[in-house]
């Protein structure tokens, strides 16, 4: 029965058993964090042999002969941008090797175009109104940056094919304060969605009302499979703006931080040709070149795309556990009850939660009392302000399966307690 459905006199009665129930839960003293995405300690190991690949003893030139040791090489040696252009989906011509971390590219690549502007377009810095799109729910980093530049952030609803297009459409159509839309495509943060055909589609022939306008595709799962037969593929964002007539509208990113080590993988911005020439040209000035021999590392190791995957592979036997523990308990305990609805993901690091209007907050803030960590309720919205305050991000990745299940049983007692007690306002 639907918590919706029951008399005031059951709800009361059912709060005070979950009241024991969670008192008992607090008395067990846990520590369990769900908050942020980091691949566990049992993850981190299955990348060991990494730090093996080359030694005092390699050969430590790339293919094209350039001796890694040394300064130079701007854009990457060739053999990793052949492996990430495979990992992404396009061709090496389209795409720059940076450092360790993507999500530093795609703060410079908004720092670039406020202070220098893109393509010889007029710098952000000397705009009057900045205007960015944010699909929600969405990652909290992507928002911080925009919010950093001073951008108005404006919300656009997610669906289970991507962003709300006839939104994204008449935003970037028609305003040309609007300079871009941060995107996750595949297996989206928080809610694990992937971006259906038409969507891609979609966003490869916008018309934007700014020259500048630009996609910001953070391809950050594309290869974070859960599963073997259950996997989702989206097109090629870069061909499709080709065919559109659109090259310079994109700029993708991904790196290996959750496919080797994080803050010791490489990362890669995919773009057109006419934006990788502008980019190179303001690079030059930054660095004189990336760590080649981190790059000459992950090829070595990895070898090409099917080492990768079958590399991922293993990171997916550590992680299906935890969802499933996770989804099993949601399924059993909340189904049917109208408290809340979530999304069972075929791939990356999230579950998405929508409590009842008014009660994310407070339900993180009671498990916290009981010794489970989540992400702040709002953090998956622009400015940390969820309009609904009902959207939770659930982490799985870095406790074990068992961890994992108790903090899944400690939460949905929690989701119970506050819907009651939102329910019990209006009866």
């Amino acid at each position: 029965m639907q918590y919706k459905e029951m008399s005031k006199e059951e709800l009361v009665s059912l709060k005070e058993t979950l009241n024991q129930q969670y008192k008992d839960a607090q008395a067990k003293g846990l520590s369990l964090d769900m908050s942020r995405g980091k691949p566990s300690a049992t993850q981190l190991d299955v990348s060991l042999g990494l730090l093996d690949a080359i030694n005092s003893e390699s050969d430590l030139k790339a293919s094209n002969g350039t001796d890694c040791r040394n300064y130079g090489v701007l854009d990457g040696i060739p053999e990793a941008k052949q492996l990430m252009a495979d990992m992404m989906g396009t061709t090496p011509e389209h795409v720059m090797i940076y450092g360790n971390a993507s999500l530093n590219i795609m703060y410079d690549q908004i720092a670039r175009a406020y202070m220098h502007g893109i393509l010889g377009n007029t710098p952000w810095c000397k705009l009057e109104k900045l205007k960015f799109l944010c699909p929600v729910p969405g990652y909290d980093r992507h928002f911080a940056i925009t919010e950093r530049f001073g951008f108005e952030m404006i919300n656009i609803p997610m669906t289970q094919s991507g962003p709300d297009m006839d939104l994204v459409e008449q935003y970037v159509n028609n305003d040309p304060a609007v300079k871009g839309i941060w995107c996750v495509p595949k297996y989206s943060n928080p809610q694990g969605i992937s971006y259906s055909d038409e969507t891609v589609k979609r966003f490869a022939n916008l018309k934007p009302a700014a020259a500048d306008f630009r996609i910001f595709w953070d391809n950050a799962y594309v290869i974070h499979h859960l599963y073997d037969d259950n996997q989702d593929e989206i097109l090629d964002i870069i061909s499709e703006c080709e065919k559109a007539g659109n090259p310079d509208m994109v700029f993708e990113f991904a790196s290996t931080s959750k496919v080797s080590f994080p803050g010791a993988g490489i990362a890669a911005l995919a773009a057109s040709e006419a934006n990788l020439a502008d980019i190179k040209k303001q690079l030059t000035i930054q660095t004189i070149g990336h760590d080649k021999l981190n790059q000459l590392r992950h090829v070595r190791y990895f070898k090409d795309i099917n080492g990768l995957k079958a590399h991922m592979k293993k990171h997916a036997e550590h992680m299906r556990p935890k969802f499933e523990a996770t989804l099993e308990v949601l399924n059993k305990e909340l189904d049917g009850l109208g408290i809340g609805t979530w999304y069972a993901p075929h791939g990356g690091y999230f579950i998405s939660f929508d409590a009842m209007e008014g009660c994310a907050k407070a339900i993180v803030a009671k498990c916290a009392e009981a010794g489970v960590k989540l992400t702040n309720a709002g953090a998956t919205f622009p400015y940390g302000k969820d309009p609904q305050d009902s959207n939770i991000r659930i982490a799985p990745s870095f406790p074990t399966p068992e961890d994992m299940a108790l903090a899944a049983d400690i939460f949905v007692l929690c989701v119970k307690l506050v819907s009651i007690d939102k329910i019990l306002e209006t009866k």
